[in-house]
């Protein structure tokens, strides 16, 4: 059955390029991206661990850890590394998991249903620190992933968590923010001192509030 939001990411221990890990032990407080391979030595997803590995400090600021799975071997993984960071300028700076019994690709449901049975999906899961799913995306093997996009849905989770607001369309950090809908007017004038904009009952608008 596929993982739902708000389901539990399922905890597991694997070899990774930086040693034997517990999922939910390496997570610790943290939040987590677990992002997925259909195998090594592939373009497209070499100029994805590239890029992430140069997002380490964003990461880092928004209390995030990065990990990655492939059904490789850790062989391969480590041989794959050196061609990342001499092919994408850089130092690859987050686990790579070891998965050839396919046990962890199993459990997230990241086995390609339409292709060889060991190929994988590419799927992205953002994890919180209570260890549960707050975001899935799955795409084409074709179309590289946006990575600045998972991390404006972190600001996004982070934010919404934290103070009664939502996010409109195409938001960013520092941009207003909606108040949600079951504040009242008056909870609402009490609980943002900058204010809010009422657009329609339903729809009011107000300065980001932990900026």
């Amino acid at each position: 059955m596929a993982l739902r939001l708000g389901d539990e990411a399922p905890n597991f221990q694997s070899e990774t390029t930086e040693g034997k890990i517990d999922f939910h032990e390496w997570i610790g407080d943290s939040w987590a991206v677990l992002f997925s391979h259909p195998a090594d030595y592939t373009p497209v997803c070499t100029t994805e661990l590239g890029y992430t590995a140069k997002l380490k400090p964003e990461f880092d600021k928004r209390g995030v850890k990065t990990i990655a799975v492939s059904v490789d071997p850790i062989e391969d993984h480590h041989g794959w590394i050196n061609d990342i960071n001499e092919t994408q300028n850089t130092t690859v700076n987050f686990p790579i998991i070891a998965d050839p019994d396919r046990s962890v690709a199993t459990a997230y449901d990241m086995i390609h249903p339409n292709a060889a049975e060991k190929f994988t999906v590419r799927s992205v899961f953002i994890i919180d620190p209570n260890k549960k799913i707050r975001l899935t995306i799955t795409y084409p093997p074709a179309t590289g992933r946006n990575f600045d996009e998972i991390l404006r849905v972190i600001d996004a989770l982070q934010l919404t968590d934290n103070h009664a607001v939502a996010t409109p369309v195409n938001w960013k950090d520092g941009e207003d923010c909606i108040v949600v809908p079951n504040l009242s007017d008056e909870e609402a004038e009490a609980k943002f001192p900058k204010g809010f904009t009422k657009i329609k009952p339903y729809l009011r608008t107000t300065p980001q509030p932990n900026k």
